[in-house]
């Protein structure tokens, strides 16, 4: 059971973004989202005014601007409808986050659809009707209640449909396949927001997964990324998380409104390809990380491998796009998103059994007995950014980069995590 939401103590107060943490409002932190809910999402009924909504005709009679069917159909029609396509780790803590806030905000409709890829369990019972059950996805989040408006649905198709918000949050490596399967059935209004981290690496170059959502399906696509360790966020031990978004500040607001809640603070930022990148290198540097402890060389080695690691993060985000900013990687989803992946996390977790055998054991045989159906995101992103890196002749400039992919493949032995030579980045 999680304990009550309490009040920030002076020292996560001061880890408050700089926009909130001046107002002395935001002393009580509970409020937040109340507030935020004040001003950022007015009730439809609220906004019809006597201009907006005439007397209306029905049957010879008039209605009065109050009828209280009126008003209901009203915002019935003007709710928004959020849909949550992936329902592993993660997708189901997003879903947690989002049913709580749907039930409170009069904007949102109640009920968040959840999209399972279905899985028979053990018990012979199928996936999605052991979560609709018990309230709970009993695989990948045991113990944890997501809300009894989640409803989880096999059938993709249908779980999209008439939704006005969708959350993307499945392994990376799976995107392409999913969103071939959507086109045409997603409305060109329509707002999307991805929680993945990875990237799609094609013949013209790297495509990052919020890029590949847009063109492919012809929506917006904002990004979440940050210091999120899933199950924690589940018990509602405090955390942040960044939205990168390009232009529409609006749009990013309703995210922060939507994911918002006294223990998951949320911060709008505009630059996603920065947003997107932390998210997605970070994996490689905790792959790296889980190496230092598989050997045990310690923490002195460890702070190194992390500082290189967030130097050629931000090096590489720069080379491939001129438009990420230094400030991103000082926010919850880069340094912050950064530590936390390498002091903890799956990345970390399988490559310290990977280099504790010597690299003897695949990542694919300690993934299926360490995660659980879970998926490493790590090692396939750093065979992604090795192509992007040989492609473009960069190689001697990111070290770590190459040195992990070439562990992970075998072709030099963990130890080389610390005896390959550093250059800095001739940007």
């Amino acid at each position: 059971m999680a304990s009550p939401p309490r009040r920030v103590s002076s020292l996560l107060y001061s880890l408050l973004p700089s926009s909130l943490a001046p107002n002395p409002l935001f002393h009580a932190l509970p409020i937040y989202p109340l507030l935020l809910s004040s001003v950022f999402s007015p009730s439809p009924s609220r906004s019809l005014s006597s201009s907006m909504a005439p007397e209306l005709q029905q049957d010879g009679e008039t209605l009065p601007q109050n009828n209280n069917t009126y008003t209901r159909d009203h915002e019935a029609l003007h709710k928004t409808k959020v849909t949550v396509v992936g329902s592993g780790n993660w997708g189901s803590v997003a879903a947690k986050l989002i049913a709580s806030n749907t039930l409170r905000l009069s904007s949102f409709h109640d009920e968040v659809r959840m999209w399972v890829f279905e899985e028979t369990l053990p018990s012979g019972e199928k996936l999605t009707d052991a979560i609709n059950r018990n309230n709970e996805n009993v695989k990948y989040l045991p113990g944890i209640k997501l809300g009894k408006n989640v409803v989880a649905d096999p059938d993709l198709d249908n779980a999209v449909n008439g939704a006005n918000m969708l959350v993307f949050v499945t392994p990376h490596q799976f995107m392409e396949g999913i969103c071939k399967r959507l086109v045409g059935k997603i409305k060109g209004d329509v707002e999307a927001i991805s929680l993945i981290k990875g990237m799609e690496v094609k013949m013209e170059g790297p495509c990052m997964i919020s890029t590949l959502i847009s063109e492919q399906l012809g929506i917006n696509c904002c990004v979440l990324m940050g210091a999120n360790i899933a199950n924690e966020i589940a018990l509602e031990k405090f955390s942040e998380a960044t939205v990168g978004y390009r232009e529409n500040r609006a749009i990013a607001e309703k995210w922060v409104h939507l994911f918002s809640t006294p223990y998951f603070i949320v911060t709008p930022v505009q630059d996603v390809e920065g947003v997107e990148l932390c998210g997605t290198l970070k994996n490689v540097v905790a792959i790296a990380a889980g190496f230092v402890d598989g050997l045990e060389m310690g923490n002195n080695t460890k702070a190194a491998i992390m500082r290189i690691g967030l130097r050629e993060m931000k090096a590489f985000s720069k080379m491939l796009f001129s438009s990420v900013k230094d400030s991103t990687f000082f926010e919850s989803c880069g340094v912050a998103d950064l530590i936390t992946t390498c002091l903890g996390g799956r990345n970390r977790k399988v490559a310290e059994a990977f280099a504790r055998s010597g690299g003897k054991r695949s990542f694919d045989e300690l993934e299926a007995e360490m995660l659980q159906g879970q998926k490493l995101q790590g090692v396939s992103t750093a065979k992604e950014v090795y192509e992007v890196l040989s492609h473009r002749g960069w190689l001697e400039f990111f070290p770590l980069f190459a040195t992990v992919h070439e562990i992970c493949i075998g072709s030099l032995p963990p130890s080389a995590i610390v005896e390959h030579s550093e250059r800095k980045p001739e940007l």
